[in-house]
This record gives C-alpha cells, structure tokens and sequence, in this order.
C-alpha cells in the first residue's frame, strides 16, 4: 500500500462517526485499508452496531476475547439458519444447508463422518504426496520470468490435493477451484437475483458432477475419500440434493481457499520483511512457528456470523433475540491487548498458536493441520532449493469481507 493511501485511509477511518462505520466494505479488504477501521472500533467501540449496511444491521465483534466468547457460546449464539455463515442474507430458495450452519446435534453427526480425511494417521500418509508434488511444481516455474505465485503453486498445490481427498477425476481438478470460486462470489444484496440464479446453475453443475461420483462410491465398498465417507455415513448417506451441495461447497472451500491464500500470503509477507526471512533460513527450526504466524497475519477467513438466540449483554452492549452477530477474526489476530506486536509479522514470537484463524469451539476449522502441514512443506521445500523467489509488484487482493485473499502475486525466481 503506498504512503499516499495509507494516510488517506487512517484519516477517512477516525473522520467517519462511529454509527456510519460499515467495515463490511470489501474494497477496503480489496485496497488493504481496512486495518484502520478496525483498529479504531478496537480501541473505541468493540462491540459496535451498523445499523445500516448493504447486509442490514449486524453487530461487529473485533476484540479477540469477545471473539472466543461468542465463538465458544453455540447456546446462544447459533449457527442455525442456514444463511448463517456469512454476513450475507442469502435468499431462501438459494440456500444449501451443510454442517457449519447447523448446531449440535446434527451439527456434531456430519462432522464426524468426514473428520477421518484429517485425522494424524491420515495425515502421515499424505504427507509424502504433499511433498512429492511440492516439489514437481516447483520445478516446473520459470525461473528469471515473471509469473503469477497464486496460480501456478498456491492453486496447484491445494487443488491437486482437495482432488486427492475427494477422489476426483485429477484430469478435472480445476473444476474444483472454478467452483470454489463462484460458491464465494456471494452478491451483496438479496434483490440482485439474476447474479444469484447464475450462481446457482454453476453450483447445479457442481452438484450433477458430485452425484455422478456419489453414486459409484454408493454402490462399491467404502473407501477412504470424502465422497464414500458421506456416501457411507448414517449420518450423512440420505442428505438432500441441497445439502450434500452445501457440505460439498464447505469442504470444498475450506480445503481450497483457505491454504492457498495462506501460500501465497506467506511469500508476500517473507518479501515485505526481509528480516524473517533471513531468520527462517538461518534455523529452519522456526519454520512450525512461521507457519502459524503466517496463518495469523494472513487471516484467511475474514468473519463468520452467528445469529443471537437470546438477548445477552457484552462489553455493556446488550445484543437482541434474532440479531445478526459478526465475528471478525481478521480483527482479533491483531488484537494487542492479546497479541504484543499484532500488526507485526514476527515468526518467532511468543505464543505464537494463539490466534483466531482456525476458530474455537464446535466449529474450529476441520482441516487445520492439514493446511498447516502443506504451508510447511512447500517451505521446506524452498528452502531446501534455496529458492530465491522475489515479488516484483504488488498482489491483486480479492474484493471479498469473507475470504482474505490474492488473485495474482507476481513473483521472479533468480536462477
């Protein structure tokens, strides 16, 4: 971000009164002035209502232990309906219920059947997978050329691996993410119902190919892909058409978006600070740290929304039966209050576990340690080719308050 910018940005953050602060803005994230708006309902209005926004009234929460406390609370703040995932409203008939807008028991049931994908014994075996394919897209880059980091590594490496859980045609793998990133080109309002039925017959297509694949695995002995899990499961074998759409549409964009953004993330802040870069490569012995404090810095989901069953006082703010509640995990991983040094990129910092990317609770996010795990390799494999990869211009960032993410990082390896 220029100085020009950031100035500008700071001072529009502290000049606007508080009841017109709408942080659901996405060309803030988009622009990465976002930082200062938040910064400022941190220190002055935490638990901070906007009564009025593309998405209705909502209640941001933006301190770190207001965000545990809502995140761990499923008693009163609900995932249920199921437009509850985000701060979009999405129109009923366009809904697809999965398990992260469901609260227990069912919530639990459909959980669980997939959870084996990632469990420790299964994350052993994928690991020389990861590897061997860390390495195979790492020598085919250019080298002395400029390309784009995001789509040439950050998209192949977690592409081919959601492809691995589901047991999906490799040669269409692609499909994966083209359909990961329509599920998250969300309009931003109810009304705008052309952009929401073309949304829909995309995901239609997703949801035939899916059932093709669903069928087979039905009808054969069960197997140890995400597919014959739910085929397979009690729990999950006599979903409707719309919510095996739905849990495919969570998976497919939790085992995606969010690694890959955090690849790409990584090589964006180990450029803008040279200093832990040097340190990484002086003691590979940080590099479990790195990871996390790139998860932390990168913030790859931006909120999630719960919708308040009873009334119930925070910080002195009493929020109401029905009202739509905002966590915004972006804005707790820089809380200093917790965090010393938040708006720092510091891999060796104390604690350095302790951030909001992955979520508390019920819901905390299924596949982190494999994310963790592919951040890791792919590191250690660029260390071990003392891969030189500069970033030669600025990233282009996703217009989104939901996912906090690059489409383009250009990137040169000095050969």
């Amino acid at each position: 971000m220029n100085q020009l910018l950031r100035e500008q940005a700071r001072e529009d953050a502290y000049a606007i009164s508080l009841d017109h602060l709408d942080v659901s803005d996405a060309r803030r994230f988009q622009d990465d002035t976002i930082w200062f708006y938040f910064e400022r309902l941190r220190r002055e209005d935490p638990i901070h209502y906007c009564k009025d926004s593309p998405y209705g009234p909502y209640w941001s929460i933006t301190k770190y232990r207001d965000i545990m406390a809502v995140d761990t609370n499923h008693t009163v703040f609900s995932s249920e309906p199921a437009a509850a995932v985000s701060i979009v409203d999405t129109p009923e008939e366009y809904r697809n219920p999965s398990f992260i807008k469901m609260d227990p028991p069912a919530h639990d049931e459909q959980r669980k059947t997939v959870s084996p994908i990632v469990a420790p014994e299964n994350l052993a075996k994928l690991e020389s997978l990861i590897r061997s394919r860390a390495r195979a897209i790492l020598e085919e880059v250019p080298r002395n050329e400029t390309f784009n980091w995001v789509e040439k590594v950050s998209i192949e490496l977690t592409t081919q691996m959601l492809a691995t859980l589901f047991d999906f045609p490799f040669e269409d793998r692609r499909l994966l993410t083209y359909w990961s990133d329509v599920a998250n080109t969300v309009p931003q309002a109810a009304h705008e119902i052309e952009i929401w039925d073309r949304r829909r017959a995309i995901l239609s297509e997703c949801l035939a190919y899916f059932t093709d694949l669903w069928n087979e695995r039905i009808n054969a002995e069960p197997r140890a892909d995400l597919i014959s899990m739910m085929a397979h499961s009690p729990a999950t074998r006599n979903l409707q058409p719309r919510e095996f759409l739905g849990n495919l549409i969570l998976l497919i964009v939790g085992g995606n978006d969010t690694t890959r953004n955090s690849i790409s993330g990584s090589v964006w802040f180990m450029n803008e600070n040279p200093n832990e870069l040097r340190k990484l490569r002086h003691s590979r012995r940080l590099l479990p740290s790195a990871v996390s404090e790139i998860i932390r810095y990168q913030t790859p989901i931006v909120h999630i929304r719960r919708n308040a069953l009873a009334d119930i006082t925070i910080g002195g703010k009493t929020i109401k039966e029905g009202d739509k509640v905002i966590m915004w995990y972006i804005s707790g991983n820089r809380d200093d209050e917790v965090i010393e040094n938040a708006d720092s990129f510091v891999i060796d910092r104390k604690n350095v576990r302790q951030h909001l990317s992955f979520g508390f609770g019920i819901h905390r996010c299924l596949g982190n340690r494999l994310a963790e795990l592919q951040l890791k390799i792919l590191w250690e494999e660029m260390l071990a080719k003392r891969l030189d990869v500069k970033v030669v211009g600025e990233p282009e960032r996703l217009a989104s308050n939901f996912l906090h993410g690059y489409s383009a990082l250009p990137v040169r390896i000095i050969a």
